[in-house]
């Protein structure tokens, strides 16, 4: 904890921060163990299963499904960065996260979370090429396209994580070192800094902002081509495998986006961190959860595909 001088003021700049996660004695605490564990183990057992059903069924090595297998190791990943350490601090007297640490957890969590969120994007495009041109679909969404496609949500992701991540860390942060939260966010760490948070608070709302809208026009314009689509069919089979597909999309894109508003792009969410608390658990462990079962549950061929692997392996 090293002191800085300046004339008479004398400032304390912290290096390592408290988790205060939530509030409770020992059997809340352990209850709330109890669901993240779960909730984790879930996450984690589902998005493998997606992850190994698309590698091994060669009739899922399709455009929709790569993407799908992204957005799967995606939320793996999202999950694991906050989920292992959350767990550690239930039962940990100090909740103690070394500065370095905090900084490594936000840009990770920065990096998935908006890297999602313009893989969402690019899968609604991938179905308006299928469904509104289908002739042109296996050049335009061809092995190479999709994959510049998926790095570009990456670098998209990269570029917001390191703008944000940089722009945060770089603030003196001497009024307090206790964050009230599980996790190493942007709301609660504007909080505690000692400097002026204005620009930060405006890098947060304009950037996330510009990305849910973007993306969310992206969406919309693919899903109102694609409706366009579906009310010109005269096949009832086509129109509800459509809608099966297209459904779960849209309400992954809901869920995701929908959270992601209320915690980052309202000036309100700054303030409500209980509030806040509540929403990130659902963003960071309920929806990566909830994912591969929305897209295998209502995706006949992922259902198909999950029957064949059984088979395979009772026939071993």
């Amino acid at each position: 904890m090293p002191s800085h001088s300046n004339g008479n003021l004398s400032k304390v700049y912290f290096q390592d921060f408290v988790l205060e996660g939530f509030a409770g004695g020992l059997e809340t605490q352990a209850l709330l163990f109890a669901v993240f564990l779960a909730l984790y183990m879930v996450t984690i057992l589902g998005n493998l299963l997606m992850i190994t059903v698309i590698t091994l069924d060669a009739r899922l090595h399709s455009p929709m499904y790569f993407f799908l297998k992204n957005l799967s190791f995606v939320d793996l990943c999202y999950s694991s960065v906050i989920a292992p350490n959350a767990l550690a601090n239930f039962f940990s007297s100090s909740k103690v996260i070394t500065f370095a640490g905090c900084a490594t957890q936000f840009f990770f969590l920065s990096l998935l979370a908006t890297t999602e969120g313009f893989l969402l994007g690019v899968m609604a495009y991938d179905r308006f090429m299928a469904i509104c041109s289908p002739l042109r679909y296996p050049t335009t969404m061809c092995q190479s396209a999709c994959t510049r496609l998926v790095l570009g949500a990456y670098c998209g992701g990269c570029f917001n994580s390191v703008v944000q991540t940089s722009f945060t860390f770089h603030l003196p942060f001497c009024s307090s070192n206790r964050i009230n939260h599980f996790f190493c966010d942007v709301p609660p760490l504007l909080q505690i800094a000692c400097g002026n948070t204005a620009i930060n608070e405006l890098l947060l709302f304009g950037i996330c902002g510009l990305i849910i809208v973007a993306v969310t026009i992206v969406i919309l314009i693919s899903y109102g081509y694609i409706t366009v689509t579906i009310l010109r069919m005269r096949s009832g089979a086509g129109r509800r495998k459509i809608f099966s597909t297209c459904g779960s999309h849209m309400t992954a894109v809901t869920l995701f986006f929908g959270t992601l508003f209320v915690m980052y792009a309202q000036p309100g969410a700054i303030e409500s961190m209980e509030q806040g608390k509540v929403v990130s658990v659902f963003y960071t462990l309920v929806i990566p959860m909830l994912n591969p079962l929305i897209y295998s549950l209502r995706n006949k061929d992922v259902k198909e595909a999950l029957r064949r692997l059984g088979q395979k392996h009772t026939a071993m």
